[in-house]
């Protein structure tokens, strides 16, 4: 048993650093520039929120921790808040580190437009002093149909609390349909 187990173990050596490297310099087959805008309730503008706190944050530290955001926010194919949404961005973030800002995210993009239909979801930490920062692609439905990949995020606008908007470019190195 050991003999055998010897060749298998080295064919493995001498084989993952090159699949690691093949992995590392993949190309997407398919990639999205898409705008997520969020738009935080604060108590007096229900029309137009996009996002509402539903757990506060806590008192450790001075960096939000523990405060849970739920969004339905518009995602758009340019930077501009008022275009037509290609897809929303549903699901939450918390903040979770107490001595940085940093959010988790989990959320799924849903599409349901001529040009693309189902879903990518999305999850990963969001280290938000970094000038980009990547979330994984976790999966997806309809034309992202177990879709794999990466999404990284760039700020391009804070307004306070009141309003962020981040460019997600996503990139896909799984793709089942086309």
């Amino acid at each position: 048993m050991e003999q055998a187990c010897c060749p298998l173990l080295l064919l493995l050596l001498l084989v993952s650093p090159g699949l690691a490297l093949a992995v590392k310099d993949a190309k997407p087959c398919r990639r999205l520039i898409l705008y997520y805008h969020d738009v935080m309730f604060d108590g007096a503008n229900v029309a137009n929120a996009t996002a509402a706190t539903v757990a506060n944050a806590t008192a450790l530290g001075n960096f939000q921790f523990g405060r849970l955001v739920v969004f339905d926010d518009p995602v758009t194919a340019d930077e501009d808040l008022r275009s037509p949404p290609v897809a929303r961005a549903q699901g939450f973030y918390f903040y979770n580190m107490k001595s940085d800002y940093n959010a988790w995210f989990a959320y799924t993009l849903v599409f349901n437009s001529s040009e693309h239909r189902g879903t990518i979801n999305l999850m990963g930490a969001d280290l938000m002093m970094e000038k980009t920062r990547d979330v994984s692609v976790v999966g997806g439905t309809g034309d992202f149909f177990m879709a794999r990949g990466v999404a990284t995020f760039r700020t391009e606008a804070v307004e306070g609390a009141a309003y962020f908007r981040l460019q997600m470019d996503v990139k896909l190195y799984e793709c089942h349909r086309e």
